[in-house]
């Protein structure tokens, strides 16, 4: 899983950003989707809402669970979105990485985004 975080030093948030920069940002994703499609490679990915828009949520499986707004809107870093994709392996996922990384910012500069590459665990077999 590729873990997009959303703040970079130095660039503005993309609500900021001119037209055309958040058009060719947003055609580079769309170019590199197709392009693990089409590798067979893809398996999801998604855009996350501002974290304003989050909720927190805390159960102990009795009560009501208590739900809370969160992360605050001060802060600075936040996970933006994210990629799964079926790759051979670890070198791979860096590589796709590396590319959503340069994705284009203001005046098409490479962002340099920070991505955070994880692998999916594999859940134990059930307990009989």
């Amino acid at each position: 899983m590729l873990l997009m975080n959303y703040f970079v030093e130095g660039v503005p948030p993309i609500d900021e950003w001119a037209p055309e920069d958040v058009q060719r940002h947003i055609q580079f994703q769309h170019d590199l989707g197709a392009e693990l499609v089409a590798r067979g490679e893809f398996v999801d990915g998604q855009g996350l809402a501002w974290p304003a828009t989050a909720k927190l949520v805390r159960s102990d499986g009795v009560s009501d669970p208590v739900v809370t707004d969160g992360p605050f809107p001060e802060s600075k870093e936040f996970l933006a979105g994210y990629w799964t994709v079926d790759v051979e392996d670890e070198a791979r996922a860096i590589a796709i990485a590396a590319t959503a990384s340069a994705a284009p910012g203001p005046g098409g500069a490479p962002m340099q985004q920070v991505f955070e590459v994880r692998a999916l665990m594999e859940a134990p077999a059930p307990v009989e």
